[in-house]
């Protein structure tokens, strides 16, 4: 196991689990000893699938539905972690909703939807797990924005407002809760594969990326990983995009 002494007998609620980074991140901590609920929104084979891995590895994993478009999602799905695998110790914000708009065609309802799974779902979840992790002093928070929070990106204003939210909600929580030994950070990605969000080819987007690939989600996970098992680290928002936009 990894990093056992410090994770072990942990619980984590992992959303996004069904999709590439989700998983990774998942397989990863479970890997180190923690017990994680694999949230998905409408993917329950693939969550499925990813808890008989957990499970296969020695491991203790669930795998929990929720629409996080729906405001009362959040609450219903730390009740239901909370009753399976017990108190969340570490909340993986994760679950993004992108889809590739012009400004002239964003109209309401997708402007709503990814405000309500890219911010405002991951804010709910802090809201609801905050006051435990406070309260045992040991918490970690790490929501998945992107490096569109910080270039705009190419999705459109409505995802890149919505990721640069998470930074504001990362600085905001983690000033407030370090005195806790509860840390809350962001990891910015960009260009990973096996995310279902690429702006192009693999093949047309390789020439653009210093590192000369696109990343691996497990390169994201173990990003995670260090974080999580960092108690000297909080209140930043790290990129991990191959160089491809340097600040």
């Amino acid at each position: 196991m990894e990093d056992s002494s410090v994770l072990a007998g942990r619980v984590a609620l992992v959303t996004g689990a069904s999709g590439g980074i989700g998983s990774a991140v998942a397989l990863r901590l479970a890997r180190a000893g923690v017990a994680v609920a694999a949230a998905y929104g409408h993917q329950a084979a693939a969550a499925e699938r990813l808890v008989e891995a957990i499970d296969d590895g020695g491991g203790r994993g669930m795998a929990v539905g929720a629409d996080l478009r729906r405001p009362e999602a959040p609450g219903e799905l730390v009740d239901a972690v909370e009753d399976g695998l017990g108190p969340i110790d570490i909340l993986i914000g994760n679950a993004g909703l992108g889809r590739r708009a012009a400004l002239e065609d964003i109209d309401l309802e997708t402007w709503d939807a990814h405000q309500a799974v890219n911010l405002r779902a991951p804010f709910l979840l802090a809201q609801r797990v905050v006051p435990g992790m406070r309260e045992r002093r040991w918490g970690r928070i790490v929501f998945v924005s992107s490096v569109a929070a910080f270039t705009g990106g190419i999705v459109g204003p409505h995802y890149a407002a919505s990721k640069a939210g998470l930074l504001g909600l990362t600085h905001s929580l983690a000033s407030r809760l370090a005195a806790h030994g509860v840390t809350v950070n962001a990891v910015a990605p960009a260009l990973i594969e096996d995310t279902g969000m690429l702006p192009g080819s693999p093949e047309e987007l390789r020439s653009s990326i210093p590192v000369g690939r696109l990343g691996r989600p497990e390169e994201v996970a173990a990003l995670v990983l260090a974080i999580v098992t960092n108690a000297y680290l909080t209140n930043q928002a790290i990129s991990l995009d191959g160089g491809a936009y340097p600040r």
